[in-house]
């Protein structure tokens, strides 16, 4: 049984739109060398969507797991299980916000985060301070990523898995925008 992935990806997008995204951008990526593909999605809360947020969501499949899950379909009859996560994917969600003004404690925010994406989506946040030129201001950015894993089996063949995971990341794109104006001077 072939797996077409780039389906899947398809209903993710439209599955992303369900959940109050609208969809701007996508990429699909083969290295050549390895057959590597990774799906990049660029998409902004719906009731947002002139905002600064921009959210970036990632699925890189390594060509061996692909390649093994695609054997196991062949050796069964019925749907897979994968009880021992022996396909497990992870998708990413990096949420960017333009350089700040006024820098939010990183500590209460991430506790904020973490209570909105709960023990199935951790929150990473960071930020970096650079400088450019000497006559520049420094440029502050706030970096905040969520990630999921998922088996193969539930993407291909369950595809509502990703529906709780979708939510939280719509309420943390919400928290963010409302939030923007303390972080971003321009925000409109």
């Amino acid at each position: 049984m072939a797996v077409d992935l780039a389906s899947t990806i398809t209903y993710l997008k439209d599955h992303a739109m369900e959940h109050g995204f609208h969809v701007h951008d996508e990429r699909h990526f083969v290295e050549t060398f390895t057959l590597r593909q990774t799906w990049e999605i660029d998409v902004h809360p719906a009731d947002a969507c002139n905002g600064p947020l921009d959210l970036h969501i990632s699925l890189d499949v390594e060509p061996r797991l692909f390649l093994k899950f695609e054997d196991h379909l062949d050796e069964i009859e019925d749907v897979p299980t994968d009880v021992d996560g022996d396909y497990t994917v992870t998708f990413f969600f990096n949420w960017s916000i333009p350089p700040m003004s006024r820098a939010p404690d990183l500590i209460s925010l991430a506790a904020e985060l973490a209570g909105i994406g709960g023990i199935d989506l951790p929150i990473d946040v960071s930020s970096v301070e650079s400088m450019g030129a000497l006559d520049h201001a420094t440029d502050k950015r706030l970096s905040v990523v969520g990630k999921v894993d998922r088996s193969l089996v539930d993407i291909v063949f369950s595809q509502d898995s990703l529906c709780g995971s979708l939510d939280r990341v719509h309420d943390i794109s919400m928290y963010l925008v409302e939030n923007m104006s303390k972080w971003v001077d321009d925000h409109n």
